[in-house]
């Protein structure tokens, strides 16, 4: 009953949070063009630099669960290559669906209310080992003609290497303005899952089938991959639990703006996104009964 509960505690703040996106944007229609921008070129940047750089982060403590999440992104995209040969679904389609899993708007939440803001660095540090393989070899996946250094110049990956080098030297910013770029950076949280919740009305019954493909495969497929290795890397306690939770999360949203950006069936990779999200209400708890 115990665990029951504290799994409650986790996932109803979020999916309450997404259920009144989807019913405002059901009846507002709302334009999250301005938002989107605002959110990858500030929000985001300010939440990963302040959660890397602060003086409770320390990197090497966390090396086992990165080495765990790099080892699970690239497994994922392993098996899911020939997946996609087996379906008769393009490998450029499908692969980055299964390998990039939504770390950002649902699992940052997820993980703070989980895990505590004691081990809310580790889930950025995740966040930006999984941005970081998702725009270069994510992209390049994606399309061959993926410039790859636009997307690694972004605000988020300067953030992302300024926060890693803070986190490495013990350079940062005086902690009043530290403190100030979380207090921006946390307004992140609850606005990812509110326009998680506006993205969800985009989906259709015809989405249902061509989506459920891709909506399975990444949090099955990444669980089949997490349990062993974080037996094999003897990860315990809340590290264990964040990388069988980072295992479960479905597909990334981000996905849908590379395909839609190379042309690469966006409305397939979109239906798997909308439709894997939505089944995050089964395969969230499942990862947190495990790893809890």
């Amino acid at each position: 009953m115990d665990l029951i509960t504290r799994i409650a505690d986790v996932i109803i703040p979020v999916f309450l949070i997404v259920a009144i996106g989807y019913g405002y944007a059901r009846r507002q229609r709302p334009d999250l063009t301005v938002f989107n921008r605002i959110a990858l070129d500030v929000l985001a940047p300010m939440l990963v630099y302040s959660a890397l750089a602060s003086r409770d982060f320390h990197l090497a403590d966390h090396m086992p669960l990165l080495i765990g999440g790099t080892a699970l992104i690239l497994g994922s995209g392993l098996l899911a290559w020939p997946l996609a040969r087996a379906c008769g679904a393009q490998p450029r389609t499908l692969v980055p669906v299964v390998m990039f899993n939504n770390c950002g708007n649902m699992g940052l939440p997820l993980a703070l209310l989980a895990f505590g803001p004691a081990h809310f660095g580790a889930a950025v540090a995740l966040f930006s080992v999984s941005n970081l393989f998702h725009f270069s070899l994510g992209a390049r996946i994606t399309s061959s003609q993926a410039r790859t250094r636009d997307l690694l110049t972004s605000p988020l990956m300067i953030a992302t290497a300024l926060g890693f080098v803070s986190a490495l030297t013990d350079l940062r910013p005086p902690e009043v303005v530290l403190s100030g770029l979380k207090l921006l950076g946390d307004a992140l949280l609850p606005m990812m899952l509110f326009a998680l919740g506006v993205r969800l009305t985009a989906l259709t019954r015809n989405g249902l089938a061509l989506g459920l493909l891709g909506a399975l495969a990444r949090p099955m497929i990444g669980l089949a991959i997490g349990i062993p290795l974080a037996w094999a890397l003897g990860l315990e306690g809340a590290a264990r639990g964040q990388l069988l939770l980072f295992a479960a999360l479905p597909p990334a949203v981000m996905q849908f703006m590379l395909a839609d950006r190379y042309h690469q069936e966006p409305d397939k990779v979109g239906a798997m996104i909308m439709l894997g999200n939505a089944l995050a209400v089964a395969f969230v708890p499942l990862a947190l009964a495990i790893g809890l």
